[in-house]
């Protein structure tokens, strides 16, 4: 009965696997290396994440070699421990994705090319993401220090909220004349 069931579960691996899906150890993977790159960049050790989480150190180093998973109640308080979602704690794949994983509900949706007068089209993920539509306004912030140069989008009214009426004055108008 054992290898007739072992031969099934591979001849399925082997027909998934044609297919384009994932093997079932793919989210061991995800986890295993997610737990691993997570606890590294925090500087803990397998004895403090055990800790934190009430289990013992030998279960954090099964779940970072992928010889078992942690239950659900534990992928929670790994997940708040790291400060990730859930999700990505569980599914984020680092080598599809090209970036490690990101810190909970902060994102890196791509690079943007700026058109010849000046425009630039939001990657569609970041519009779906932040539930930006046609007409939304957006606030330009800038930084032009030679060392952190960059530009940041801002809704214009978590921008006014921030803020507050300061600002809400300051740039009463002044869209119309960009």
């Amino acid at each position: 009965m054992y290898v007739t069931v072992g031969c099934i579960l591979y001849d399925l691996r082997v027909i998934l696997n044609k297919r384009g899906v994932k093997s079932m150890n793919s989210s061991n993977n995800n986890i295993s290396a997610n737990l691993r790159y997570l606890r590294n960049r925090r500087r803990l050790s397998q004895e403090e994440v055990a800790e934190q989480v009430g289990v013992t150190r030998q279960a954090v180093a099964k779940w970072e070699k992928g010889d078992s998973l942690p239950d659900i109640l534990n992928c929670e308080a790994l997940a708040d421990l790291f400060d990730v979602s859930l999700n990505d704690l569980v599914r984020y794949d680092p080598e599809q994705e090209g970036v490690p994983i990101g810190p909970k509900n902060k994102h890196i949706f791509g690079t943007v090319t700026i058109g010849e007068r000046g425009q630039i089209v939001l990657p569609k993920k970041a519009r779906d993401t932040l539930k930006l539509k046609t007409g939304d306004t957006l606030v330009v912030l800038g930084d032009s220090s030679p060392v952190s140069a960059g530009i940041a989008l801002v809704s214009s009214d978590t921008f006014l909220r921030m803020t507050g009426e300061v600002s809400n004055v300051f740039f009463k108008g002044k869209e119309d004349k960009l």
